[in-house]
């Protein structure tokens, strides 16, 4: 077990999660992913989780797993098109993931998920966050845009806000 990562995890507070993602940068974020998503078929949800807890934290679960976790239990793979995209952010391991469905996924490669992950690290890293949540939603958008151009018939099938998950309390900015 990786003690630096279990002390990461333990030490995480909802403060700290609060003050990288306030409530101005979950708005900001949130009418990102609306205008985002008038410009293309796609649909786009945004995770930030503090930190893991009990078992999955214990038996080593990644930043990844998790995601992908997220994206089955948030429906974001029920899409028409098969193009919803997740961005997740854990905070604790400074880590974001993109799971993209496979409509979108078989379009655009691993690679470019993986290089709008690191922009966004880059920007958290420098305690930017609403700057990195832009760039990867900006990102993001544009391959959307390019593979699933918006359509006369298009409906918004995922809610548009943000989801906080925090061991401490879950902070549901919608659902």
């Amino acid at each position: 077990m990786d003690t630096s990562r279990l002390f990461r995890h333990l030490t995480m507070t909802s403060s700290r999660v609060r003050r990288a993602f306030s409530a101005s940068t979950l708005k900001a974020i949130e009418q990102s992913i609306r205008a985002s998503e008038t410009h293309h078929a796609g649909e786009l949800r945004f995770i930030v989780e503090g930190a893991l807890d009990g078992a999955p934290l214990l038996r080593g679960q990644t930043a990844r797993e998790r995601a992908i976790e997220l994206f089955a239990r948030l429906h974001v793979w029920d899409t028409e098109h098969n193009n919803g995209v997740l961005i997740y952010v854990l905070l604790a391991d400074r880590r974001v993931e993109i799971v993209a469905d496979r409509g979108i996924h078989a379009r655009a490669g691993a690679s470019a998920w993986g290089l709008i992950c690191r922009g966004m690290e880059t920007r958290f890293a420098a305690g930017d966050f609403e700057a990195g949540a832009a760039l990867g939603i900006e990102a993001v958008t544009r391959l959307l845009t390019c593979h699933f151009p918006q359509q006369l018939d298009d409906r918004n099938e995922l809610p548009d806000t943000p989801v906080v998950l925090d061991r401490e309390v879950i902070l549901r900015v919608g659902a």
